[in-house]
C-alpha cells in the first residue's frame, strides 16, 4: 500500500445512522442508581435523555460538514493509516504546530480553536501568533487506522507524528496535547530534539515525590488531594482499559448508550462544569465526540493505548523549551516547582481560574490565548 498522502473525506454512509437508531430504539436499560447524585455513575435519566436526542434530533451530518471543511488527508505510517486535519495558515511566517487529543476525546476538540490558531488576524489577534495546523487522531482512534499488532506506545506514536511533520515537510515544529496527548507531546520533546522547537501542555505528567509536607503549598496540597480522589474513586476505566481492554470492547461495541456513558460520564468528572456537563459543552458537542468513538468501533481499540502505554514508557527530562497551561478541574494540577523537576527548559507556566481537562473543547478562548502566550517565548 502506498505511503503517499491522500486526501480523506469523511463520508459515513446512511445504513451507519440507521443501525445507531435501530441500536437506541432497542436499547435494554439498567435500573435506576440508588443515589441522588453521580457517585455510582452517570445516572439513568440522564443518559435516557441524552440517548433519545440522539436518537431523534441529533444530526451527525453538521458535524461531517464541520470536520470536512478543514482539509483532511490520510498517511500510512510505519504500517497503520493516520487521519489528520491540515490547515495551513494564511501568514507566510506562521509556524507548524501539531495538536494532539487524548482519551475520551478527539479532534472534535480542536474544531473551535483551528481558525484562531491558524489565522489570528481574521479572528481579531496578532498574524504574528500564526501557525499551521496538523491535527492527526491518535492510531486506534477516530478514522485513524487500528493497529493489527502490539507495540503501539505514546513513544511510538511520538515518533510516527514526528515523521508525519517532516513527510509534509516541516523541519522545525511545535507541539501541544492533553491527557495521552500531552503524553505523546512529552515524548516527543523529550526524543525529536532535532526538529521540535518547543512544547506546551494542559496535563504535564510530572512526580510530586519528594516535597516534605509540610513544604507543600495551598495549591499542592488541593492537587494532591484531587489525585487521591481520582485514585479512589475515578480511575476505575483506566483499570480496566490498561488490563482488558478488549472484553470491554464487546460490550460498548455493540451498545451506543453504553459507549455514550463510557464517555460523556467523564465529562461531568472532569470538565468545569458546575455539576452538569451541559452547563459548558452542548448536547450536539458531546455527541459529536461520542460519535468519533462509534461509528469506526474504537472501544476497544482506543482503550488499547492504555494496555500499551501503562506498561512503562519516557520518563527522560524534557530540555526542550516546555510551557504548561493547569486549569483548575484538570485530573492532577502541578505546582511550578513539579513540572521544573523534569522541563529543564520551562519557558511558561500559568496556573487558570477556569476550565478543566478538555481545555480546548471547554474554554477555547483561553486555550488560544495559552498557546499562543507559550510559544511566543519560543520563538
Amino acid at each position: 500500500m502506498s505511503d503517499e498522502i491522500r486526501p480523506f473525506r469523511i463520508e459515513v454512509g446512511d445504513d451507519v445512522l440507521s443501525d445507531l437508531r435501530r441500536r437506541l430504539v432497542a436499547t435494554r436499560w439498567p435500573e435506576k442508581e440508588t443515589v441522588a447524585d453521580w457517585s455510582q455513575g452517570i445516572p439513568l435519566a440522564y443518559v435516557q435523555e441524552l440517548c433519545a436526542y440522539w436518537r431523534d434530533e441529533y444530526d451527525w451530518r453538521t458535524a461531517e460538514a464541520r470536520l470536512n471543511a478543514h482539509p483532511g488527508f490520510l498517511i500510512r505510517i510505519d504500517g497503520v493509516d493516520i487521519h489528520f486535519l491540515h490547515v495551513r495558515s494564511p501568514e507566510a511566517n506562521a509556524r507548524p504546530l501539531v495538536l494532539t487529543h487524548g482519551w475520551p476525546g478527539s479532534i472534535v476538540e480542536f474544531l473551535k480553536v483551528i481558525g484562531p490558531l491558524s489565522d489570528p488576524a481574521a479572528h481579531g489577534g496578532d498574524p504574528a501568533d500564526a501557525f499551521h495546523l496538523v491535527v492527526p487522531s491518535l492510531p486506534g482512534y477516530g478514522f485513524s487506522g487500528k493497529p493489527a499488532e502490539s507495540g503501539w506506545s505514546v513513544d511510538r506514536i511520538g515518533r510516527a507524528w514526528s515523521e508525519l511533520m517532516l513527510r509534509l515537510g516541516y523541519d522545525g515544529y511545535f507541539a501541544q496535547g492533553g491527557d495521552w496527548g500531552a503524553v505523546v507531546t512529552i515524548s516527543i520533546g523529550a526524543s525529536d530534539t532535532r526538529h521540535c522547537a518547543g512544547i506546551h501542555t494542559n496535563m504535564p505528567v510530572v512526580s510530586p515525590a519528594g516535597t516534605p509536607p509540610e513544604e507543600l503549598t495551598e495549591f499542592e496540597k488541593a492537587s494532591l488531594e484531587s489525585q487521591k480522589f481520582y485514585a479512589d474513586w475515578d480511575s476505575g476505566y483506566s483499570k480496566q482499559q490498561s488490563t482488558r481492554p478488549q472484553t470491554l470492547g464487546y460490550g460498548l461495541a455493540d451498545s451506543p448508550s453504553g459507549q455514550a456513558a463510557w464517555i460523556v460520564e467523564k465529562f461531568y468528572q472532569w470538565t468545569d462544569c458546575g455539576g452538569h456537563p451541559e452547563n459548558v459543552l452542548t448536547r450536539d458537542e458531546l455527541l459529536d465526540n461520542v460519535m468519533l468513538y462509534w461509528i469506526p468501533d474504537a472501544a476497544a481499540s482506543s482503550a488499547r493505548l492504555y494496555w500499551e502505554s501503562f506498561r512503562g514508557g519516557n520518563i527522560d527530562p524534557v530540555t526542550l523549551p516546555s510551557g504548561c497551561s493547569i486549569f483548575p478541574k484538570e485530573i492532577f494540577r502541578a505546582s511550578r516547582r513539579w513540572v521544573e523537576t523534569r522541563f529543564t527548559d520551562l519557558r511558561y507556566y500559568n496556573a487558570l481560574d477556569k476550565g478543566g481537562h478538555f481545555a480546548a473543547f471547554e474554554q477555547p478562548e483561553i486555550f488560544v490565548e495559552e498557546v499562543r502566550a507559550c510559544f511566543r517565548t519560543m520563538r
